[in-house]
């Protein structure tokens, strides 16, 4: 699996992950129309380019669960079992049509799970850049994992 087990990801690891993502306009406009998001500030040009931000800026939910896409390929492609939370999301830049996102991720916590053990439930910060090096996103997450099976 190119995802990690349980046992391969100890608190205290970091992961600055390859992959980056520029985000389009289409992306954008295409995210809102599948979710009915109609907040002016991500559809209306002529209504952001009067806001502090000069432009329209790129949801915020979007720009969440790119984030967590980009770590599947290294951190969970057929290891994980479930998402169990989301916390402290914070946005403290926004993203703008153009702009390519980055994303590493600390391991904070790992603990066997007390009802499954076959898994472990371990704590992300992900921590997504833009390519200014700008924090845009930054979010905890708790996931279930398989640990790492027998061999025999």
């Amino acid at each position: 699996m190119p995802g990690k087990y349980f046992e391969e990801l100890p608190p205290g690891l970091h992961v600055q992950h390859a992959l980056g993502r520029t985000i389009t306009e289409a992306d954008n406009v295409l995210f809102n129309s599948l979710t009915m998001n109609t907040q002016p500030l991500h559809l209306n040009e002529d209504f952001a380019a009067r806001t502090e931000f000069g432009q329209r800026i790129v949801n915020g939910i979007f720009t969440l669960g790119l984030v967590v896409g980009i770590t599947v390929q290294e951190l969970t492609a057929g290891t994980i079992i479930a998402n169990l939370g989301y916390e402290q999301v914070q946005h403290p830049h926004p993203l703008f049509h153009g702009d390519t996102l980055y994303v590493a991720t600390e391991i904070v916590a790992a603990r066997d799970s007390r009802s499954r053990p076959d898994c472990g439930i371990v704590t992300m910060k992900h921590t997504g850049r833009n390519q200014a090096g700008r924090i845009c996103v930054e979010v905890t997450r708790t996931a279930l994992f398989l640990r790492r099976p027998p061999s025999g």
